[in-house]
């Protein structure tokens, strides 16, 4: 009997259990951790509309206050030119071969410039020998490199790439080597005390504590590798979209020259955008 009693005490107790979250409850802490990038993406999203007014009336009223907006094509003529666009097999090929050329160009300076950055922040012999002859070569444009790039490379395309090449190269070199003046020397000497060997102290002390100025190099690389890449196809491509917006200046069809600049200016944040992400995967810690 008194074991029943108490069986039947402890059943008259309520069980309690944690009480399951409504839909509205989870909305609002989804809504408090990312209150700051929903803010970030509606002022963004108010200044595009405001910039797309601003170019609609400049040009639907013909203004000429300095700069004339007379030959500017409107918002509503470029997306005219864009439903046109993206149903030609011609305009998407020139899409693509500009973003193979940007993939290969780029690839080919990180491949190099971050290694070499690298040992040149190690070594100082090594730093002796190549920095002199990177700082005479970096302040030449892209542009410039054109003719000696079509003398050196036997077609159009590689010479195209090897710009692409150099305009992201030295962002990425530089970066890399202000990166390793940086390492605090004390970890250094704090690694070689544990008995850590040069491989180790390279890998576990100098790359970590460059990577932020790495994906610096990287991002800047990317964008100059763009400003490289449709000077090139400006002046020796034949396809492209940088070839793609200078055909539409010499054929005066005014409303492609915009698309072609949007494109470009898309294309290029979209690669900014690949490298951030990148960056926040290889460091978490800096995600915060």
């Amino acid at each position: 009997m008194p074991a029943a009693n108490a069986i039947g005490e402890a059943g008259s107790v309520p069980a309690t259990l944690p009480a399951t979250p409504t839909f509205g409850t989870l909305a609002l802490r989804w809504y408090r951790l990312n209150r700051g990038g929903l803010r970030a993406t509606a002022v963004g999203i108010v200044s595009l509309l405001a910039f797309l007014l601003v170019w609609h009336l400049l040009t639907t009223y013909r203004v000429v206050f300095f700069v004339r907006f007379t030959n500017v094509p409107s918002p509503l003529a470029v997306y005219a030119s864009f439903t046109k666009a993206i149903h030609d097999p011609k305009f998407l090929m020139h899409i693509v071969l500009s973003c193979r050329r940007i993939l290969v160009g780029f690839s080919l300076a990180a491949i190099v410039g971050v290694p070499l950055g690298l040992i040149m922040g190690r070594f100082k012999l090594v730093h002796e020998i190549i920095f002199p002859v990177a700082e005479v070569l970096r302040p030449i444009p892209a542009i410039a490199w054109v003719p000696m790039a079509i003398m050196l490379w036997p077609t159009n395309e590689q010479s195209i790439v090897f710009i692409t090449f150099l305009g992201s190269f030295f962002p990425i070199l530089i970066n890399t080597l202000h990166g390793m003046s940086l390492v605090d020397p004390v970890l250094v000497r704090a690694a070689q005390c544990l008995g850590a060997r040069e491989r180790s102290i390279f890998r576990d002390v100098y790359f970590p504590a460059s990577l932020p100025h790495i994906f610096t190099g990287l991002t800047v690389g990317m964008g100059v590798a763009w400003v490289s890449l449709i000077a090139a196809e400006m002046i020796s491509g034949q396809y492209g979209i940088g070839y793609f917006t200078w055909e539409a200046y010499s054929l005066v069809q005014y409303a492609d020259i915009a698309l072609g600049m949007i494109a470009i200016g898309v294309l290029g944040l979209g690669s900014s955008m690949l490298i951030r992400g990148a960056g926040q995967l290889v460091m978490p810690w800096r995600s915060r």
